[in-house]
């Protein structure tokens, strides 16, 4: 009895001291979650959203051991233009009225270089999930003037819209689509520890 009660007790300071405990928070102020796509294959479009959050845990300085869990509202979406926004957010894109948010959720990053990472998750758009790789270079950890730690990355990939059910489109008379198959993912971000 004794052995199985120290058993229990190893197991149990095991798992304890392997739960990440500490959290960051998304610095919306200096953080900018952006998407771009090629428009009649001679320029690009820029969006970003903006309305989001995340959950942000990482107990390592490196931060090898990072968990991030991150939400965007689809209604937030905004690219400067409302016509097109409105379209974006419609049935012949993202569908904001039935499928509201656009989530992510990490399974693992590593790091590949100095400064460089790969972050690997599932990304669900319109119900479909799939895998997605992301770049990320980090920036750095800092003090700020008010005693607060902050990190920064800029994190970077491309995803096929039509795998996630975003196929609208239009032929040019010319060859080619209204609209770009492939997406850009660019996000400038920063984060504070809790």
């Amino acid at each position: 009895m004794k052995a199985l009660l120290v058993s229990i007790a190893v197991m149990s300071s095991v798992l304890f001291s392997s739960a990440q405990t500490t959290k960051w928070e998304l610095d919306k102020a200096h953080t900018t979650i952006s998407f771009r796509s090629v428009h009649l294959l001679i320029s690009k479009v820029t969006g970003h959203f903006e309305e989001y959050d995340a959950t942000i845990h990482s107990d390592r300085e490196d931060f090898s051991d990072l968990k991030v869990e991150f939400t965007a509202k689809v209604a937030s979406l905004n690219t400067g233009i409302e016509m097109r926004d409105n379209h974006l957010k419609s049935d012949d894109f993202f569908n904001a009225e039935k499928y509201p948010n656009i989530t992510f959720k990490s399974t693992s990053f590593k790091k590949i270089g100095d400064g460089k990472y790969k972050l690997a998750g599932q990304l669900t758009i319109r119900d479909v999930t799939k895998p997605i790789e992301l770049d990320v270079t980090y920036g750095g950890t800092i003090k700020d003037p008010y005693g607060k730690t902050r990190a920064g990355f800029e994190i970077t990939g491309k995803l096929n819209r039509f795998d996630y059910g975003l196929k609208w489109n239009a032929a040019l008379e010319t060859g080619g689509l209204v609209v770009g198959e492939m997406i850009d993912i660019i996000c400038s971000v920063e984060i504070i520890k809790q």
